[in-house]
């Protein structure tokens, strides 16, 4: 049965819109996963469905006045039940460009917002590094002002989208502070290289700035303040993760549902047998409890990004682990059915185990968690 979880009338038009495009990715959604490099048919089924827009405000041609992070959960959510890849371009389109939408001046909006809305330019943010991870103020990628120029360099590591994207909004130390840059994927200086294949296969790269040289419009908003934009952005996009790991709960559920239901062992469903019922029961909870938090943080975080991050942590930490649990538990159901190499639940079961790790590894996310939490709770004590 359907539940009624009070979305807007535009919001239910989102969730109709992507689920007509998942209809048609899936038959080609398997091959689509299996790839660590940019799956055309995919790509170009997003840019014809136009839903790239939901990453881009309204003035530069997106769905919304700005960019709406319930919106963002719900199509992820859709999208990530279907196929990562298709998951992947979308977000990615937003995870790249939302500095820019913040923090940009006209001319960089103009430039690159209407075209990462008809996803005629691909997105890609550039902070990890091969000794930075999590602790992002230790990265060691520089720029240096020359006259009237910028001078980039320095390394990024396990980008996504690297190779296929069109710019890249980076994270370098200026001076004493750190700043973003909008580095064009045609810099001279620039050269990528495959990062390691991961389990869930994934376009990841590794990006080479040998004195890149951009322009002084290259920076995105003033010098030194890149972490309230990159901060914003994991706000927005935390949340995000934890709507496709909804997704990804929902889709294992209902493959584990359907083959309790038509496999008979003792003479009777397997869903009649106590432990198997328990172990779907359990997953229909965490599922909803996820699928709700993840609703109220998207809200919350539409109102002010920044101040919600703890928040988005919580939602992207209760969502990524439950889905670990509930896709593991969905297997256990299946017998050997689920351990078929190929298969839908064997491909979900690959896919979460990632999403406790990126966008905030859930043991980073605990320590602002926690802090929050006593924080709050000494404000009102």
């Amino acid at each position: 049965m359907a539940l009624n979880y009070g979305h807007s009338a535009e919001h239910e038009r989102v969730i109709e819109d992507c689920r007509r495009l998942a209809e048609a990715v899936e038959p080609f959604a398997m091959e689509a996963d299996d790839s660590s490099v940019m799956h055309t048919p995919t790509l170009e089924a997003l840019r014809s469905s136009g839903l790239s827009n939901l990453m881009v405000p309204a003035a530069y041609g997106g769905r919304f006045d700005q960019v709406d992070p319930l919106a963002v959960c719900l199509a992820r959510e859709v999208f990530m039940k279907t196929s990562s890849h298709l998951d992947s371009v979308f977000a990615l389109q937003g995870i790249g460009s939302y500095a820019i939408s913040r923090a940009g001046n006209e001319s960089q909006k103009k430039e690159w917002l209407p075209l990462v809305g008809r996803c005629e330019a691909l997105a890609a943010l550039a902070l990890t590094e091969p000794i930075a991870g999590s602790d992002l103020k230790s990265i060691t990628t520089r720029v240096e002002v020359s006259g009237s120029e910028l001078v980039l360099s320095g390394a990024k590591s396990f980008i996504s989208n690297a190779g296929s994207a069109s710019f890249y909004t980076t994270l370098a130390k200026e001076g004493d502070g750190y700043s973003l840059f909008l580095v064009p994927a045609d810099s001279e200086g620039l050269t990528i290289t495959p990062s390691p294949e991961i389990i869930a296969p994934h376009v990841l790269g590794e990006l080479n700035f040998d004195n890149v040289v951009l322009p002084a419009q290259a920076r995105l908003g003033e010098p030194g303040t890149a972490f309230k934009h990159v901060l914003a952005t994991l706000s927005v996009f935390r949340i995000s993760v934890a709507g496709a790991a909804v997704g990804l709960m929902q889709g294992a559920l209902e493959e584990a549902v359907s083959h309790c239901q038509s496999r008979e062992q003792f003479g009777r469903p397997l869903v009649k047998h106590g432990p198997v019922a328990a172990l779907l029961a359990d997953s229909w909870s965490d599922l909803e409890s996820a699928r709700l938090l993840t609703y109220q943080t998207a809200a919350m975080a539409a109102e002010d990004p920044v101040a919600n991050l703890d928040r988005s942590s919580l939602a992207k930490l209760t969502a990524t682990e439950a889905a670990t649990r509930v896709v593991d538990r969905c297997v256990q159901t299946m017998g050997r059915w689920g351990l078929i190499r190929g298969s839908k639940i064997e491909k979900y079961y690959r896919q979460a185990r990632p999403m406790r790790v990126y966008e905030g590894a859930s043991e980073v996310l605990r320590l602002g968690i926690a802090a929050r939490l006593v924080r709050d709770m000494n404000n009102g004590s």
